[in-house]
């Protein structure tokens, strides 16, 4: 999964520039192109979104915005790769097209858990 970080200007629900869609756009053609592409989506402002704890049984929301900007999803592409080097490669075009850093993480698969239920990535 990569996962592209919100800024201040998506914060603050400013559309991306032509050239970021553009790049972007081709981007995930590419992607399924090369049928990698599992889906690809962006989140609106944390501004519209909300976070949930439960402690103790008790549940507590709090609406957004969230302070730090840094810490916020902007959006998540989640492919099948090979290899975690094509994965990086895709990344990497990732965080060409948005001018930002982008995080590649593995998604938890069934083959990441023992026969008795243990918790054993490969």
């Amino acid at each position: 999964m990569i996962i592209n970080k919100a800024d201040a200007d998506s914060e603050a629900g400013q559309f991306p520039a032509p050239s970021v869609v553009e790049g972007v756009g081709q981007l995930v053609d590419d992607l399924s192109k090369a049928g990698v592409l599992l889906f690809a989506e962006g989140v609106h402002r944390s501004a519209l979104g909300a976070r949930v704890k439960v402690e103790a049984g008790r549940r507590t929301v709090t609406d957004g915005p969230f302070a730090e900007t840094k810490e916020l999803i902007g959006g998540v592409i989640v492919v099948d790769v090979r290899s975690r080097d094509e994965a990086l490669e895709w990344a990497a075009r990732l965080a060409e097209a948005l001018g930002n850093e982008v995080e590649l993480r593995r998604v938890v698969e069934e083959a990441d858990f023992a026969p008795g239920g243990e918790y054993h990535p490969a």
